[in-house]
């Protein structure tokens, strides 16, 4: 039996500006943007060549609100790999990615943390080979 992660839903104020943060500052592709009923759409991107995306998922009440930017209570929730930290690192900062730490050299490779467009924390990763 094969398994894999293929979507983590990642929620969002508004669809539209989260599209533009994704594939216009990170460079994600948007995979899918189809409407559902109801206001709602189905929203995937990944980063290019990934095998798992994300499901951008507008708050739909006021205790969904109260998660955007804080989906897991202020720790990095995402990982970002990289086959070459020092180019998307450089590529990301003249994008205006807010990174909240110099990279450092980790046993296990490279990292530095950065923040999405509302606050989420990310590792962008290059592991060690």
């Amino acid at each position: 039996m094969t398994q894999s992660i293929a979507t983590v839903a990642l929620v969002v104020a508004d669809y539209d500006e989260a599209i533009a943060w994704f594939t216009g500052t990170l460079g994600f592709k948007l995979l899918e943007d189809a409407p559902r009923g109801g206001g709602k759409r189905w929203v995937r991107v990944a980063p290019r060549g990934a095998g798992a995306a994300l499901l951008l998922a507008r708050a739909g009440d006021d205790h969904q609100r109260t998660r955007v930017g804080d989906q897991t209570g202020g720790r990095v929730g995402f990982f970002l790999e990289t086959d070459d930290f020092a180019r998307d690192h450089a590529a990301m900062r003249a994008r205006g990615v807010r990174f909240v730490e110099s990279p450092r050299h980790e046993d296990y490779g490279t990292v530095a943390v950065f923040e999405d467009l509302y606050g989420n924390r990310w590792d962008l990763l290059e592991m060690r080979r």
